[in-house]
């Protein structure tokens, strides 16, 4: 048992240090009171976007977001209202899926029936209805880059000189179902419109990671689904022989 218990905590130590090390790798954040880094994007409708064509907006506001994330799919209502609460009054907002599509793994799109592909995104905008541009960056990811969302969704609220004001959550409970408390976007954009000071200008994000095109890498796990499967049958008496292990070693059995 020490030995299990001492494997355990090892483990833990290299998988914590390796989530430190990927966190510390990830683009860094645009701070606030930086302007925003202009963007050449396609969207859904057929149409390139940048910063000059939402020239017209007293405020906009960036949502990266996509398709398969569960967190993401909690706050499409909320991205929809927004948009249209806000759009008579000079605010412009715009989503960009950040995420390589090829870097989501298998186990990642089990709360979902679409991937983050470009032609996915049409599908997801036509069901949803959304009433906002949804700009890909999948393929190079150098808008995520120069603003370093963490996760999705990940919101950054720039005032009429195109300086980053209010960076993070739309507001604090993923679950549409439940009322949040703080609304930090919407305050932020309300602040701004009034031409007071944001109240919170940064809030810590939560959802699902970015997508970076590094994690391909990790990919070869997926590769095990291609590879033929050796299944032999086993009797009671066989099972009974398998529980004694009798052998030194730890015996991981997984049971589908």
């Amino acid at each position: 048992m020490r030995s299990v218990g001492f494997y355990a905590i090892l483990t833990a130590i290299l998988f914590f240090s390796f989530s430190e090390l990927k966190k510390s790798d990830d683009p860094k954040t645009l701070e606030i009171g930086a302007k925003a880094p202009d963007f050449k994007l396609p969207g859904i409708d057929g149409k390139t976007y940048s910063l000059a064509s939402f020239s017209k907006a007293n405020i906009l506001v960036i949502v990266f977001t996509c398709n398969h994330c569960p967190t993401a799919q909690a706050y499409e209502d909320r991205i929809i209202k927004l948009t249209s609460d806000f759009k008579s009054k000079g605010v412009a907002l715009v989503a960009i899926n950040p995420n390589d599509p090829e870097s989501v793994r298998l186990d990642e799109l089990g709360y979902t029936d679409m991937g983050d592909t470009f032609e996915e995104m049409k599908l997801r905008s036509k069901h949803k209805k959304y009433n906002f541009p949804y700009l890909y960056d999948g393929a190079d990811q150098k808008v995520a880059n120069a603003y370093g969302p963490v996760v999705t969704p990940h919101i950054f609220v720039f005032d009429k000189e195109r300086k980053l004001r209010y960076q993070g959550r739309i507001d604090d409970v993923e679950k549409p179902t439940k009322t949040p408390v703080n609304l930090d976007a919407r305050n932020a954009i309300e602040a701004l419109l009034a031409n007071n000071e944001v109240p919170v200008k940064s809030t810590k994000v939560f959802g699902c990671s970015i997508k970076w095109a590094s994690k391909k890498l990790h990919k070869q796990e997926d590769d095990w689904a291609k590879e033929a499967v050796d299944l032999k049958t086993i009797d009671e008496a066989g099972i009974k022989e398998l529980l004694k292990n009798n052998s030194d070693k730890l015996r991981l059995v997984n049971v589908w």
